[in-house]
């Protein structure tokens, strides 16, 4: 009997693997409206009325996390590898759900990255970077290398040698010990006047959500038509399992 022929990858594609919960969720409802982009349906949000800055401003300040989708990069966008397929991706998420357990962490802060905004941990969260490490670990064999123009674009940003070293092995410079969680709400502002307005009412905004511990439960498959298309959600895979992150990554570790 002949074999099925295996249907190639979408080569336009990309799947990403981030930190989300579900649309219900309070902290994903208050970050989609504050970028104004609803991931799950598509939909556009109404984003805050900020003191000092028209809606138009505040719109333009968020556009490229808005077309990201509210998230935290776990394992960063890529294409599948010849071979494997959305279903077989899907699969492997479901597996590494079933098996991880949850976990807390003591609480996300509004802070200044350079010149971005972003909500990040109040403190060093070792069972959150653990897990960002097995992400990146037990999904790689999905990656399809990067190729050249890719290495040239973010080669750009004037890495040091182990990130490059990341970049080529696993397609993406900040993992592992350069891993810095992150949940973007801003594009870079140069404007340090726009800046100040902007993080003084993000932290106002999120403020009940800000400074306790958050129950990490659940983690999310984006997806992007090609490049340049917003990020939608594909699926919220929920954390069922018993094994802690440090654990199940030190299972896979060579």
């Amino acid at each position: 009997m002949a074999l099925m022929p295996i249907n190639p990858p979408d080569p336009f594609m990309r799947y990403a693997i981030y930190y989300a919960a579900a649309a219900d969720d309070p902290l994903m409802q208050a970050g989609n409206a504050w970028l104004g982009r609803d991931p799950f349906t598509g939909g556009r949000l109404d984003q805050p009325v900020i003191d000092g800055l028209s809606p138009e401003q505040v719109r333009s300040l968020t556009t490229d996390p808005a077309r990201y989708g509210f998230h935290g990069t776990l394992k960063a966008p890529f294409h599948l590898r010849n071979a494997q397929s959305e279903g077989s991706l899907v699969a492997a998420c479901e597996k590494l759900a079933s098996t991880t357990a949850p976990f807390t962490i003591q609480g996300l802060e509004v802070n200044a990255l350079g010149k971005f905004l972003a909500l990040t941990p109040a403190g060093p969260e070792a069972a959150l970077e653990a897990f960002a490490s097995l992400c990146v670990r037990t999904l790689e064999p999905f990656r399809a290398p990067l190729d050249d123009k890719d290495l040239e674009r973010r080669r750009k940003s004037d890495l040091s040698p182990a990130q490059d070293r990341n970049l080529v092995e696993w397609g993406y410079p900040y993992i592992f010990d350069d891993f810095r969680f992150h949940m973007t709400l801003s594009n870079k502002v140069e404007d340090a006047g726009a800046a100040a307005l902007l993080k003084n009412a993000a932290v106002r905004y999120f403020a009940e959500l800000t400074g306790r511990p958050r129950p990490m439960t659940s983690f999310g498959l984006y997806t992007e038509a090609e490049r340049g298309a917003p990020f939608e959600v594909h699926t919220i895979f929920r954390l069922a399992g018993t094994q802690a992150p440090a654990e199940a990554l030190a299972n896979i570790e060579v």
